[in-house]
């Protein structure tokens, strides 16, 4: 068997739907503490806790089932998604502890062990040691990473600090879940999974040096609820409205090509469901067009709002660290908790 068909889902397609999350943690109640400056009741990518007046500490898990098939491939993949909710808080990371669940009987050791050498060689990229983690004999394949990292509490980026009039910049081509799906249903080209290899190993390093930007007011990342759900989360937590200018947004041209063709993810649909009420479309719309913004992407892009003054020199920093397609998708504006769709 190949290491996908062990998983019922892969990548960050496999997340609980963001209205069912929203239910099973209706009961849970925050534990008061003056120090945790980030915690789970804001959606955000990472949890913040402040240690002194120069330091807070940032900390977050991510893991997944198989995405791909290569072994070494799927401990990239995951390391990166991993790290990217630290850089998206504008924080970096100090190290990582690593999180295996694995069907010992059905996997190899050396199959095991390339996983992990996947995550590792994404840790030595970075200079972030890994200094433990945890395993578990799992029927189906788990891995990622716990990440701590560090930031000063004044740069901390939250998804809730949007202001009116910010332009909105997406850093990467959204398209990923219909790669994936494509590859489960045998009809990626070597070239798709190339571009599905390059663009899911791409660390958003670049989220560090916007946290030392004060014009940069909100980020977050594009992961499993797609454009739409993550855009959600910034307009409702800092009570702004959005529009964005669906061609403006940068495809993956392959993902276009596919999901006209009827190839999305079923996390797509459970997306919009999650988001319709507080989206406007425009007539002419293609279903295809939505199921691209809604799309689980696995290690996406960062999603950065800040002032115009700003947009240039941002664009700056993600094409000086290659992220070509990045660019300005939209705007915020005041019409609250509204995302407009125009052509």
């Amino acid at each position: 068997m190949k290491l996908t068909e062990y998983a019922h889902g892969g990548g960050c397609g496999c997340k609980i739907s963001p209205k069912l999350l929203k239910e099973i943690l209706a009961d849970l109640q925050p534990i008061a503490d003056s120090s945790l400056l980030v915690g789970f009741e804001q959606s955000d990518d990472a949890a913040v806790y402040q240690i002194n007046a120069d330091i807070a500490l940032v900390a977050t898990t991510d893991f997944f089932t198989p995405i791909v098939d290569d072994p070494f491939a799927f401990g990239q993949i995951a390391a990166t998604n991993a790290f990217s909710d630290v850089y998206a808080m504008g924080a970096t990371p100090l190290f990582a502890l690593s999180v295996v669940g694995m069907p010992i009987d059905q996997l190899s050791t050396e199959t095991i062990s390339s996983v992990l050498q996947g995550g590792r060689s994404v840790c030595e990229v970075l200079s972030v040691p890994i200094a433990g983690g945890h395993s578990i004999d799992s029927p189906e394949p788990i891995y990622g990473l716990v990440v701590i990292g560090k930031v000063a509490p004044d740069k901390i980026k939250k998804n809730t600090d949007a202001q009116s009039e910010d332009s909105i910049i997406l850093g990467k081509p959204l398209g990923i879940g219909v790669l994936s799906a494509a590859l489960n249903k045998k009809k990626l080209s070597d070239a798709g999974y190339k571009e599905m290899i390059s663009l899911t190993t791409q660390i958003n390093t670049t989220g560090a040096r916007l946290g030392e930007m004060s014009d940069v007011h909100a980020m977050t990342d594009v992961t499993g609820f797609g454009l739409l759900g993550h855009l959600k989360e910034i307009v409702l937590g800092s009570n702004v409205g959005a529009e964005i200018k669906l061609s403006s947004i940068p495809f993956s041209k392959t993902a276009q090509l596919l999901a006209l063709d009827g190839v999305v993810t079923g996390a797509s649909s459970r997306n919009w469901s999650s988001c319709e009420e507080y989206v406007q479309c425009f007539d002419e719309m293609n279903a295809f067009e939505l199921d691209l913004l809604t799309d689980p992407q696995t290690s996406g892009g960062l999603l950065v709002t800040c002032s115009a003054s700003a947009e240039e020199a941002v664009l700056e920093m993600f094409h000086e660290d290659g992220f070509g397609c990045a660019c300005r998708i939209g705007c915020t504006d005041s019409d609250l908790n509204k995302i407009k769709i125009t052509p």
